[in-house]
């Protein structure tokens, strides 16, 4: 009876340090996650927050320099939550990783506050330089399922990267990125309230022009068409 108690007691306590040292990930977890319905839920079951948590932990060990327990540790959280994050990445404040699966955050790696990832993003190197080789990610980013942000390039704040996007150049802030290689569409002086997470309905400036050349195109066809109708046959 006494060891359940002793063990009731230990987790509740560990729950409240979790809720005090983590209180702006699990607000995050609230805020742009509509399926998250209570505290115990969010604490148990979401793998992101897990993530985060771990790293938190591995994160001061590397910085003692302690040798092979910080990769150790970090690679018993990934195969825990599918989610790889290394040590010595620099992680702001209020990470969200919504699901989470294939998630990697690579070594050099520099996340701003109040990110959001959804599943299957890498923010990954190119070759096999040292130093800076990873991105860094400004405040308030959304960088969309399945994106891809590779090398020592910068993600300005408040910017979108559109789902399955391959971004490869520096990003400005309030700018969103779509398509293989990624495509800038800048807005320019202006600030979007709160964090918009619509990550696959967004535009693409170079369809917009293809549809309006088609648009164009089709409107001379029609024209030709209608000069030749009113024109009278000539007989030889």
């Amino acid at each position: 009876m006494m060891t359940l108690i002793w063990i009731a007691g230990t987790l509740l306590a560990l729950g409240v340090v979790v809720r005090l040292a983590f209180a702006r990930e699990i607000r995050a977890c609230f805020e742009r996650d509509p399926a998250a319905r209570g505290l115990v839920e969010v604490l148990l079951t979401y793998s992101g927050l897990h993530a985060v948590i771990g790293h938190r932990i591995a994160h001061v060990l590397d910085r003692l320099r302690i040798p092979v327990l910080p990769r150790l540790f970090m690679t018993i959280v990934r195969w825990a939550t599918g989610i790889e994050i290394h040590p010595s990445a620099a992680i702001g404040r209020g990470l969200f990783i919504d699901h989470g699966t294939g998630v990697v955050i690579g070594e050099t790696s520099v996340l701003g506050d109040d990110v959001t990832l959804f599943q299957g993003v890498t923010l990954g190197g190119t070759g096999k330089e040292r130093g800076k080789r990873h991105p860094t990610i400004g405040h308030r980013v959304v960088i969309g399922a399945g994106a891809k942000v590779l090398g020592n390039i910068t993600i300005g704040d408040d910017s979108m990267i559109g789902a399955n996007a391959v971004v490869v150049r520096d990003v400005p802030p309030h700018s969103t990125v779509v398509g293989v290689p990624g495509r800038i569409t800048r807005t320019k002086d202006r600030h979007f309230p709160g964090i918009n997470l619509d990550h696959t309905h967004l535009p693409d400036p170079l369809v917009e022009r293809l549809e309006t050349l088609q648009h164009e195109i089709d409107a001379l066809e029609r024209h030709l068409k209608e000069r030749r109708k009113s024109q009278p046959e000539t007989h030889h």
